[in-house]
């Protein structure tokens, strides 16, 4: 079987929780592959939890979940999520030189925006989270100007949309898609079956 994939984008909290433990609850690390969520909206012509009645409930149950796993309070950029929403940072981890590295500056983007709640929209922001992630501050500032990646990225999320997928994150196990930070252990159990 390949290996899974699971897909993602740095502007959702739960996305955020999922990427905490992903590889710890797959049997088999997964190809991490960020997309860009509001293309998955406008094509599925959804309206996110965030900006629908009863939101609150989401944002409870997001703090819960990160008090239940020990993670930092979960901080909101000022103006989450329609003023903090950048392709910017998924363009970064795509100039990532491997997965492992994609993984780091990832999760140090994520840290970046949910624990200290800082905008991924400012791009200097965006380049200490790489920094810090062990990635050349000037190679991330003019990669994720280059067209190549601009096109990678809307490969990418043209690929998940034609495999099915509704939200992130989302693990895909062969023709099967886990949505959401609550399916991982069914994902899981799909690949050790």
């Amino acid at each position: 079987m390949d290996a899974p994939v699971f897909y993602y984008d740095l502007s959702s909290p739960y996305a955020y929780l999922a990427a905490q433990r992903v590889d710890e609850v797959l049997p088999l690390k997964p190809e991490w592959r960020p997309i860009v969520f509001g293309a998955v909206i406008r094509q599925r012509n959804k309206v996110p939890w965030s900006f629908a009645d009863g939101r609150e409930s989401h944002f409870d149950e997001i703090a819960r979940r990160a008090r239940e796993r020990g993670l930092p309070p979960v901080r909101y950029p000022e103006g989450w999520p329609v003023e903090t929403y950048s392709v910017a940072p998924l363009r970064a981890a795509l100039l990532a030189s491997d997965q492992d590295q994609r993984r780091a500056v990832s999760l140090e983007l994520y840290r970046t925006a949910f624990a200290q709640g800082q905008h991924l929209a400012d791009e200097e922001v965006v380049l200490d989270a790489a920094e810090r992630a062990g990635m050349d501050r000037e190679a991330v500032r003019s990669g994720i100007q280059r067209q190549e990646i601009k096109e990678q990225l809307r490969s990418d999320t043209d690929e998940a949309l034609a495999r099915g997928v509704a939200g992130v994150p989302t693990v895909a196990v062969g023709e099967r898609l886990f949505w959401g930070d609550d399916r991982l252990e069914e994902a899981a159990a799909a690949l050790a079956g």
